[in-house]
Formats: structure tokens, C-alpha cells, sequence
């Protein structure tokens, strides 16, 4: 049977709009010099603290591996959607193609639950050092590390590539404008003409299952982590074990919050919130959560401050 004329339209989309956070030059230049401002800080920041922990041998343990791999990811994470919003804003040219987006919402969702496998790992780590730390150098080896920050790679690779196939499956007629500023899925879901319950269901099933075992680690772990510490006699053990931890609970805190809301939910719960407000949430993960890892790790962490400080005395003792 020839294909109806809707089905050939929807067929023949190459490209989608995004339109941000609206029209007219405020509403462009805004957005861009705050994307620039918060984009640079991402970049220096995630940089500086990949290269102190290479340089300070002192921080080649298993919990600096783990910071640095973070900090790697945000940069890619951040890169993946920054640099093409920037340049949409400043141009005034709105438009992604077809491949574009399909490998824009791939690289999103690879990175996004890459984060969360890496956080429970590190949470497993902190778990080792503190309830059994005897059995600390042979639990957390090197290659161990290596072995699960490549696992977290594999296990959301999978994720993506089911993600960006049901998605980019799907039929898209007439309306090509998303009301965004990157391609992810719900604001593609709605362009469809298709039935996206299915897709949805899948979303929902895939993040949830993600941020449910990942949270699950993260939450068994310091369950542990805290009664283990409570027995702890003086104040200053007390005080330096908790100390190792507070950094990464802030982090887990910002991630799994926005991450839960922006996916882990009923569509009919999401459809409640407006458009914009949902945006909001995607910018404060997708933007700020990057640049603000690397300055929760290094303000939070006194070993962290230390290797700044020392780092920085070198370059003085060289000019």
C-alpha cells in the first residue's frame, strides 16, 4: 500500500528548530553571555582540577581517580550542549539537522547516566574506607577502578543507544520547533505524530531503573557509612571521616534531585508543570551542576585545597 501523505511528511523532516527560551534580543544575548560566563567557568574549572589531581602524586588514590573521571565527563557532558545553545543564541540561527540532534540526544544521555553509575561508584569507594579499610587496597585496586568507571561506560552506552533508537524511530509531521535548547527526549516525544506511550515507557523504565540501583548504592552505602562513623570515639575521627564524604553527598544531592525530576516521573505528573519552568530544571543540571562540582570537590576537600595551594606556589616559585 502506498504511504498516506501524512506518513510521507513525516518521513521527510531533516532538520528541527530549537527555539531556547524565546524570541527577540534580549531574550538571545541574555542567555548567551550567561551560557559563555557559566560554559568558561565549566571548562576552567573541571580542567584545573583534572590536571592537580595528575601532577599531585598524593592524589593518586582510588578516590581522586574517581573525582577526576567526573570531572572529565562534565567536560564532555557540558561541550555536548553549550557551544551548539551558544551559537544558536548568537547567531539567531535555531536550526539542528536530523543527524545533529539524533547524536546530540545520544551523547546527552550517555553522559547523564554515566554520572550517575560513576557517583555510586564513588560512593562504594568511601563505603570501603571507611567500614573496611584493611581490605581497602585489594576492594578498590587500580584495576578494579578501571574496571568499573568501563563498566559505567558500557551499561549507559546501552542505555543511549535504546534511548536514541525508540526515539529517533518515531515520525515527526508538520511542527518541527522544539521548545528547547537542546534535543532531548520528552520535547521530541511531543513533536510526534506517533503514539509515544511506548517511548515514554521506556524513558521512564530506563532512568528509573539507573537512578533506583545507583541511588540504592548510594543510600546502602552511607547507611553503613554513618553507623560506622557514629561508633567512631573522638570528635576529630568523627569529623575527618565525614569530611571525605560531604563533597560527594552534595553532588549526589544536585543529581539525582533534578535527574529524578526531569525523567523519573509519570508523564501525566510531568504535563502538569509549563514548558519553561521544565527548562529551567534541564539548564540547572545540564549548565550549572558541571561547573559547580568541581568548586563543591575543591572547597569541601581539604587534601583538594592543599594540592591547590601547593600547585599554585610552584607556578609563583617558576615566574
Amino acid at each position: 500500500m502506498a504511504p498516506s501523505v501524512r506518513e510521507w511528511n513525516c518521513t521527510a523532516v531533516m532538520e528541527f528548530i530549537l527555539l531556547g527560551f524565546g524570541n527577540g534580543p534580549g531574550c538571545q544575548m541574555i542567555p548567551s553571555v550567561l551560557f559563555l560566563v557559566i560554559y568558561t567557568v565549566t571548562m576552567l574549572g573541571n580542567t584545573t582540577l583534572v590536571l592537580i589531581i595528575r601532577v599531585n602524586s598524593r592524589l593518586h588514590t582510588p578516590m581522586y581517580f574517581f573525582f577526576m573521571n567526573l570531572s572529565l565527563l562534565d567536560l564532555y557532558f557540558t561541550s555536548t550542549i553549550a557551544p551548539k545553545a551558544m551559537a544558536s543564541f548568537l547567531s539567531g540561527r535555531k536550526a539542528i539537522s536530523y543527524n545533529e540532534c539524533a547524536t546530540q540526544f545520544f551523547l546527552f544521555c550517555f553522559f547523564l547516566a554515566t554520572e550517575g553509575f560513576l557517583l555510586a561508584g564513588m560512593a562504594f569507594d568511601r563505603y570501603t574506607a571507611i567500614c573496611n579499610p584493611l581490605l581497602y587496597p585489594v576492594t578498590m585496586s587500580k584495576w578494579v577502578c578501571i574496571q568499573m568507571v568501563v563498566g559505567s561506560y558500557i551499561c549507559s552506552c546501552v542505555n543511549s543507544m535504546l534511548q536514541t533508537g525508540f526515539t529517533f524511530m518515531l515520525h515527526y509531521c508538520g511542527c518541527k520547533e522544539i521548545e528547547h535548547f537542546f534535543c532531548d527526549g520528552p520535547p521530541l516525544n511531543s513533536l510526534s505524530c506517533n503514539d509515544t506511550y511506548i517511548n515514554n515507557l521506556v524513558m521512564f523504565t530506563l532512568y528509573g531503573l539507573i537512578i533506583a540501583i545507583t541511588a540504592l548504592i548510594v543510600l546502602i552505602s552511607y547507611i553503613y557509612i554513618i553507623s560506622t562513623v557514629l561508633r567512631i570515639c573522638s570528635a576529630e575521627g568523627r569529623h575527618k571521616a565525614f569530611s571525605t564524604c560531604t563533597s560527594h553527598m552534595l553532588v549526589v544531592t544536585l543529581f539525582y534531585g533534578t535527574t529524578a525530576f526531569m525523567y523519573a516521573q509519570p508523564t501525566w505528573l510531568s504535563s502538569l508543570y509549563p514548558r519553561k519552568a521544565l527548562s529551567v530544571f534541564y539548564t540547572f543540571y545540564s549548565i550549572l551542576t558541571p561547573m559547580l562540582n568541581p568548586i563543591i570537590y575543591s572547597l569541601k576537600n581539604k587534601e583538594m585545597k592543599t594540592a591547590v595551594g601547593k600547585t599554585l606556589g610552584k607556578f609563583k616559585f617558576l615566574k
